[in-house]
């Protein structure tokens, strides 16, 4: 790096990268660990001299995991990276404090280094500018950034939305459409507020969706993560990928010790916070769950019994679930959907479900009217008998909510399963799920819990 404007040449975030030293001063590259490094390089793969593949990062993880660092490592290459338009790069926190928190860490990642000192200046007004007067990193308040619209810049990182409501700010930085090396970098770990509207719920739906070819998404949570290395590891160890460098390998241990229940499932398992009008206490779900379990096989001397929740295939899961009494708890020993995501063809997901109940020795199924009506013979002619349900979908989740609350159902430890049961909310004097999302892995546990429980004569006036 030098104090001379370069010509355009372009630069990898490794060239960027290899001279440089952590604040601690170790070797940069030592610091970085391999799924960080691929992150990099695929959010500064190249579409050309100027234009980048990615136009969007959105990067999740849990707390202590490099998030805002990787955030400010990547503001400091788009402002060294030269660019035709200027290297304008703003950086927005969530308030003040964590503003002056994000330029701090930048400037002593220049202290650090002779090399950037050499090209970069720390002014007074949380401006780090270059010194050939190309380019500038500003750091800002949320607030500050909502009325800041028309900026032109290279890059916008955006530390932590987990607390925006809105699209408001996101909407004011737009990027600008005539630059071709634009990009918008945004950090997070899980949302305050999981609901269609809320610009972290939105972007994560179309990360997950993958067919916006410009965006990429890496996401590192207990119940789900973009990374195949991640992908069986245990949920602490898929929502903290960077555990095995922590010094302290208690750590955990003793955030769930000291946290309430719904604030460690946020920080450091990167789920989504409750809803508004949440139906069953974060503590509850959690609490019910065994830890490590995600299936139990079958034990010859017990009698299981198993609740399906059918669907046509065009959009929602089928998922068949299967309990078994354990004294006066109800124990979910497998819960499975269809396989392929929808659309799908539920017959092929019936032939499926019948593969796992004779595992278990299971010759019923109990499910609604919606399925003993379109799908009864369907299990009939696999020997098979489909019976109805007692109870409707919301009485099946009140009468849930006593169990989990006297911790008489042992949940399994599964992802989608535990956040559709927080996820479930009171909607006009019914519980049911919010407007967008689903809770059919939870209806079907749901009822396999109560075909134990209520069969033991543990049941719940439904009024």
């Amino acid at each position: 790096m030098t104090t001379a404007r370069r010509e355009f040449h372009p630069l990898t975030f490794r060239e960027f990268a290899a001279p440089l030293r952590w604040i601690n001063g170790r070797p940069l590259v030592d610091v970085i660990e391999p799924y960080r490094w691929r992150l990099f390089d695929r959010a500064f793969e190249r579409a050309g001299e100027l234009a980048y593949v990615h136009n969007l990062i959105l990067a999740g993880r849990s707390k202590k995991n490099w998030k805002t660092a990787d955030l400010i490592l990547a503001c400091l290459f788009a402002l060294l990276d030269d660019s035709p338009g200027g290297n304008q790069v703003y950086l927005v926190a969530n308030d003040a404090g964590q503003a002056q928190d994000d330029l701090e860490l930048a400037k002593k990642v220049i202290a650090v280094n002779e090399l950037l000192g050499a090209v970069l200046v720390v002014r007074k007004n949380d401006l780090i500018e270059r010194r050939d007067g190309a380019g500038f990193l500003e750091v800002l308040p949320g607030q500050d950034a909502i009325g800041a619209h028309g900026k032109t810049f290279r890059m916008l990182g955006v530390d932590e939305i987990h607390g925006y409501k809105n699209w408001d700010l996101l909407e004011a930085l737009a990027m600008d459409p005539t630059r071709l090396d634009a990009q918008t970098w945004i950090t997070s770990y899980a949302s305050l507020f999981h609901k269609p509207g809320v610009p972290l719920f939105d972007l994560m739906k179309a990360g997950r969706r993958g067919d916006d070819p410009r965006m990429l998404f890496s996401w590192y949570a207990a119940d789900f993560t973009t990374d195949p290395d991640f992908a069986d590891a245990a949920p602490e160890d898929r929502a903290n990928p960077s555990r095995p460098s922590w010094p302290d390998p208690h750590y955990l241990e003793q955030q769930q010790r000291r946290l309430p229940s719904h604030k460690y499932r946020r920080l450091h398992l990167n789920l989504p916070g409750l809803p508004e009008g949440s139906a069953f206490s974060a503590e509850s779900v959690m609490n019910a769950v065994a830890r490590g379990v995600a299936v139990r096989l079958r034990e010859p001397h017990l009698e299981y019994r198993a609740f399906v929740d059918m669907s046509g295939g065009s959009s929602d899961d089928a998922v068949l679930a299967i309990s078994h009494l354990d004294s006066d708890r109800a124990v979910i020993d497998r819960v499975v959907n269809q396989g392929p995501p929808p659309p799908f063809d539920p017959r092929a997901a019936i032939e499926r479900f019948v593969g796992v109940l004779c595992e278990y020795g299971i010759s019923s199924v109990t499910g609604d009217r919606y399925a003993g009506e379109t799908f009864r013979r369907d299990f009939e002619r696999h020997g098979i008998t489909y019976e109805l349900a007692a109870l409707s979908r919301s009485q099946l989740y009140e009468a849930l909510q006593p169990h989990l609350n006297g911790q008489r159902c042992v949940l399994l430890d599964v992802g989608t399963l535990e956040q559709q049961l927080l996820g479930l909310i009171w909607r006009g004097g019914k519980i049911d799920h919010p407007i967008g999302e689903h809770d059919d892995w939870a209806n079907a546990a749901a009822g396999a819990a109560d075909l134990v429980l209520a069969r033991r004569g543990v049941e719940v006036c439904i009024w």
